[in-house]
């Protein structure tokens, strides 16, 4: 969002949207956990999922400000300066995307989600581009939130946790992980050209960022057809702050599997989170063959024109773009 947004909720001018700015990572690194706390302990009795400490959550507004400076956003209280909700926003040529979006407990009833999503609809509308995001399909607080805004949903997918032995798995590698390496920078056009054939949406400067490594710690790979053309790529986290695989797309499912299992042998003695559609069977059923569990549901959805999806996507939440 441009620098210095500001706007102003209800008649009572009581809360102001503003640019994030680097003195309140922390306010804001707090703000995540606790939201995330006090919902999953309130409606799903699992709240310590996310630890004690909102220290690993620094690693969200840190990432994000190198992705994207300048463009996320906050409400802030005008009376008490107290940062009541976020909500990062990632504008790339194809689209613009929505990240987390987190709100305090103390603020709930008082529309702070939808003042910090309206701006981002109207430059949305006013550039003429989809508006996308992946949310949680347990959370129907938000879900009834984002599709009152106009937000409809395409894909599910199912949020899987797979604790790695520090030997490996034992399952037997999946046919192609010979067709695997790892990714450079040069890689990183013909990563971008994938997605939008696949997806219709293009990130290059997302892949770039993990490749460069300004912040964060990540790990990518590609897939590489018999003629060396790309049919997919996947990136890792391995910042034990957020120990995530994605994003990546697939074009089959023995380009996914491949993929997921040299990523997942990259994490041996932890257990990270990756997200698979539901309708990827094979590779679903493969992945609980493997070890893997369900711990919740996401559901992707657009604001405007989504291209039909194509091939196997793995979205992921830090960077979270569409």
């Amino acid at each position: 969002m441009h620098a210095a947004c500001v706007t102003h909720l209800r008649r009572d001018n009581s809360l102001a949207i503003e640019s994030l700015n680097e003195n309140d990572h922390d306010a804001v690194a707090r703000l995540i956990h606790t939201s995330l706390v006090d919902w999953y302990q309130r409606n799903l009795n699992q709240g310590s999922r996310f630890g004690e400490s909102h220290e690993p959550f620094r690693l969200m507004p840190d990432v994000y400000a190198k992705l994207d400076p300048g463009e996320a956003l906050i409400a802030r209280d005008i009376a008490t300066q107290a940062i009541l909700g976020v909500c990062f926003v990632h504008p790339r040529p194809t689209h613009l995307s929505v990240g987390i979006v987190a709100i305090a407990s103390t603020a709930q009833g008082r529309g702070v989600g939808r003042a910090l999503l309206e701006p981002v609809v109207r430059r949305a509308r006013e550039e003429k581009k989809p508006l996308r995001l992946v949310s949680s399909a347990l959370n129907l607080d938000s879900f009834s939130l984002y599709t009152r805004l106009g937000f409809v949903p395409h894909t599910l997918y199912q949020d899987l946790t797979l604790p790695v032995p520090a030997e490996g798995l034992s399952a037997p590698p999946p046919e192609g992980i010979a067709q695997v390496r790892a990714a450079g920078v040069p890689d990183t056009p013909q990563m971008a050209r994938l997605e939008f054939a696949l997806q219709g949406i293009s990130r290059e400067q997302d892949y770039r960022f993990f490749l460069t490594g300004e912040a964060g710690a990540w790990r990518t790979w590609v897939y590489e057809g018999p003629g060396g053309e790309l049919r997919g790529f996947l990136v890792t986290s391995h910042d034990d702050r957020s120990l995530i695989i994605g994003p990546g797309v697939a074009m089959d499912d023995k380009a996914a599997l491949a993929l997921l299992w040299v990523a997942l042998d990259s994490l041996r003695g932890k257990t990270p989170l990756f997200l698979v559609p539901c309708a990827a069977e094979k590779v679903v059923r493969t992945a609980y063959a493997w070890g893997a569990r369900n711990v919740e549901l996401h559901v992707a959805q657009c604001l405007g024109p989504c291209a039909p999806a194509k091939g196997i996507s793995f979205p992921t939440f830090l960077p979270e773009s569409g």
